[in-house]
């Protein structure tokens, strides 16, 4: 049997509570709320099911407003991955869908396909989870803390690489490429299961990195290598950003 998914969904989790840039998620981007946009780029990735898991009702109502899918979810969840779990259990309690895509709702201008690479290191099955990285070209991103670098056992000439570590540092040191860390997730869907099941670790609170728990109890994660970084919506100026870069793409 093939260790590829057979039958994806997407989920989008997505909450109000931000304090950068409130209501953020039906921030208007030329007559559509983000979170919308969000959808159609995972509808336009090919996958057949795609929802968004909302904290909020006033999420739910946009989205279902513009023909989507939404799943009403614990408003308290700790993270993303807690409220995309709820939100399978409800949508899915058949288990149908045997991977689960967490693709964050703050990116409305991101290719398509990035989406979909998500999916491509699951081909090995010995991977639990399967991520992105992009490499580091504007050096200020270094050091800079809110760019997660991943480190990837990467073979020349290859894509996709085992994931070994990710860290707010520029690390590995030394000669070579540094990878920016984007933030989308495909899980196996036992995988997911378990990984919400499992306590915040150590390196997972030093870091404020979710994944990190994963890699401490074992769990395997492989990043697909992509050329395009998505831009992500977190403040009013970044905002403004992206209805101009739509804008041009419209």
């Amino acid at each position: 049997m093939s260790a590829v998914p057979q039958n994806p969904i997407v989920l989008i989790p997505s909450r109000l509570a931000s304090t950068r840039l409130p209501d953020k998620p039906l921030a208007d981007i030329h007559g559509l709320p983000m979170i919308v946009h969000c959808l159609r780029r995972a509808e336009e990735a090919g996958f057949a099911r795609v929802a968004v898991a909302c904290g909020d009702a006033a999420i739910a109502e946009a989205v279902q407003a513009a023909g989507g899918e939404a799943v009403l979810t614990d408003p308290n969840h700790p993270s993303g991955s807690d409220r995309i779990f709820e939100a399978l259990q409800r949508l899915d309690p058949e288990r149908r869908h045997d991977a689960v895509v967490n693709f964050q709702g703050d990116l409305p201008a991101i290719d398509p396909t990035v989406i979909a690479a998500a999916l491509t290191p699951l081909a090995d099955p010995a991977i639990d989870i399967a991520t992105l990285a992009t490499p580091i070209v504007d050096k200020h991103e270094i050091d800079d803390p809110n760019v997660v670098k991943a480190v990837l056992s990467l073979a020349p000439g290859a894509t996709t690489g085992r994931a070994l570590y990710f860290s707010r540092r520029p690390v590995p040191s030394g000669e070579g490429p540094l990878w920016h860390h984007i933030g989308i997730y495909a899980y196996r869907r036992a995988a997911l299961e378990r990984f919400v099941s499992l306590k915040p670790s150590p390196l997972e609170q030093r870091e404020k990195l979710e994944q990190l728990r994963a890699l401490e109890n074992g769990m395997a994660i492989a990043a697909a290598v992509v050329d395009t970084l998505p831009l992500g919506v977190d403040t009013p100026a970044d905002l403004e950003r992206i209805r101009q870069v739509m804008q041009k793409s419209r």
